[in-house]
């Protein structure tokens, strides 16, 4: 599961070692990831790349992708190379592509040409103020009903 916030996640599919993966047909968002540290943590990934496609198929898996030198330069091995994929059940490229920002903005992946904020700014379309962003008082304990 590759978590956004505290609560929220996507049910990503994997880790598989991306060396001798083949891409299926297939529309999702995919994550590229090593084990920063195999011997003391081995069940722990680090993000180095977040991508999206319409065809998982015609991304050039596993190492003609543009992005794959970096990812074989940062884990140090093309065998320590791992891929998850999410099919977006009902999603567009739209959705693809805001769930990959999402996870750029997340993770800060490396090898990831192109960054994002997750900082929402006041600036960006002023700030908001209403009397239900104050502290709401709250009722007395919820008593069950009687018999």
């Amino acid at each position: 599961m590759i978590r956004l916030g505290s609560l929220a996640g996507y049910p990503f599919e994997g880790p598989r070692l991306l060396a001798g993966w083949t891409a299926p047909q297939a529309a999702a968002v995919y994550a590229i990831l090593y084990k920063p540290d195999p011997d003391a943590k081995p069940e722990h990934y680090a993000v180095i790349y977040v991508g999206h496609a319409d065809d998982l198929s015609e991304e050039r898996f596993p190492f003609r992708h543009p992005r794959s030198p970096c990812w074989i330069r940062r884990s140090g091995s093309k065998w320590k190379v791992y891929i998850c994929t999410f099919e977006v059940p009902g999603g567009t490229r739209a959705h693809r592509e805001q769930i990959a920002r999402e996870l750029t903005a997340v993770y800060q992946p490396g090898c990831n040409d192109d960054q994002y904020d997750h900082t929402w700014k006041d600036q960006w379309i002023g700030e908001y103020s209403a009397p239900t962003t104050a502290p709401v008082a709250r009722r007395g304990p919820v008593r069950p009903p009687r018999p």
